[in-house]
């Protein structure tokens, strides 16, 4: 038995090609980064085999079966865990990659691989986590190692909507966008760490629960990697399931997230002072960056749709059908501020206010009917709420333009 519960018949198998070796191969962005780097060689060499080819009728690769033992996975979430988790030091990164196939898997591999995926982050059914449980510190670096593997990589089909349901579980992280030198020296950051500083802020955002970890996307063990997590949100987006999934978790979050606010749309607790690389801050400098971030993901995913349709790769019809079909319905925020700081993975699995009203696929204009309704009840000052209109409206539309960081 391999590291990771591969066995070492499964990790003797045919092997497959990982690409040239030149610059342009899938794998040229990690010159650079050699602990990665390193790491992913190894793999292709002695962990890629963990899904054995299956040959078509010319003679050729067609399809990968995924194996046994990683199946066996999608049923025991502590395992799954222990085997996707790449620990503090990345040291098991090359077994991580061994079990994360790209390609085409055979049969429903890649849904399967979707519900490995999952059960080893702690995410489970529609984007939620298991009722009131937190996140550990283990599910979050096992996030952090399938998103590097994964933001560039071929995700399998049929794998789509169980890593966006990975992301949706992780919703307040994976929609904040990290920055080189913002990170600690481990892919996981304790629930302590990102307690928010004497002005209120964290670099984790607002309203954190006291006992989640997080995947600190902003790991930087090589000088100069930061984990975009947009690339791998946008590509997923591609399948309509997945589009539904991350769609319904932003327009959750922003609900969730206008409830706690003030009714000046301020976080509670802000204290004058300088954000975290010195500038001068304001009580409504916080509150601007989440809703600008929230908005940029709904743009990003809105022009994965558009540029489908204008590339000739997407029925808009079938796939807005499909959308429709898996979307939950609409969001709002509690009429009466929310005090409650509970773990993320439940954001995405909030319960729906009702149907979705107007075009579903106008993002914008359903950002737009949450923070409406909510500024209404709430009673926001008008300046206030055209602030807020024109961050989301900005956001939205950047990102609409060139996709997400």
């Amino acid at each position: 038995m391999t590291d990771g519960g591969v066995t070492e018949e499964e990790a003797g198998g045919v092997r497959e090609a990982a690409g040239a070796a030149g610059g342009t191969g899938r794998f040229s962005w990690l010159r650079g980064h050699p602990w990665l780097a390193g790491a992913v060689a190894l793999a292709v060499v002695a962990g890629g085999v963990a899904v054995p080819l299956a040959l078509g009728g010319g003679g050729g690769p067609s399809c990968k079966e995924l194996p046994a033992s990683t199946r066996a996975l999608a049923r025991d979430p502590a395992a799954a865990t222990r085997a996707l988790d790449p620990r503090d030091d990345m040291s098991r990164f090359t077994a991580v990659r061994a079990l994360l196939p790209t390609g085409r898997l055979c049969g429903d591999g890649g849904r399967v691989l979707g519900e490995v995926v999952d059960a080893a982050t702690g995410t489970t059914g529609a984007g939620t986590t298991v009722a009131g449980r937190a996140h550990t510190m283990a599910q979050a670096r096992a996030l952090y190692a399938v998103v590097v593997l994964y933001r560039e990589d071929e995700v399998p089909s049929g794998a789509e909507p169980g890593l966006a349901r990975m992301l949706a579980g992780y919703i307040v992280d994976t929609t904040r966008p990290a920055f080189s030198g913002d990170g600690s020296n481990t892919p996981a950051a304790s629930a302590r760490s990102a307690v928010p500083d004497e002005t209120g802020w964290s670099r984790f955002g607002a309203f954190l629960s006291p006992a989640d970890a997080h995947p600190d996307f902003g790991f930087d063990q090589s000088g100069g990697l930061s984990v975009y997590v947009g690339p791998l949100f946008d590509g997923l987006a591609k399948d309509p399931e997945a589009f539904a999934i991350l769609y319904d978790a932003e327009r959750a979050y922003l609900a969730h997230y206008l409830e706690r606010l003030t009714d000046r749309g301020t976080v509670p607790g802000y204290h004058p002072g300088k954000g975290p690389k010195g500038q001068r801050t304001s009580d409504t400098s916080s509150a601007d960056a989440d809703l600008d971030d929230i908005a940029r993901r709904v743009g990003g995913l809105m022009r994965v749709r558009t540029s489908g349709v204008r590339d000739g790769d997407t029925d808009l019809a079938a796939y807005d059908r499909s959308v429709r079909r898996h979307t939950r319905g609409a969001y709002r925020a509690a009429p009466a501020r929310v005090t409650t700081r509970p773990p993320m993975g439940g954001i995405a699995g909030r319960p729906v206010s009702g149907p979705v009203r107007g075009d579903l696929l106008d993002g914008r204009e359903q950002l737009f009917q949450e923070l409406d309704a909510w500024a209404k009840t709430r009673k926001v000052p008008a300046a206030r709420l055209s602030a807020m209109r024109q961050i989301l409206d900005d956001g939205y539309v950047q990102a609409f333009r060139v996709g997400s960081l």
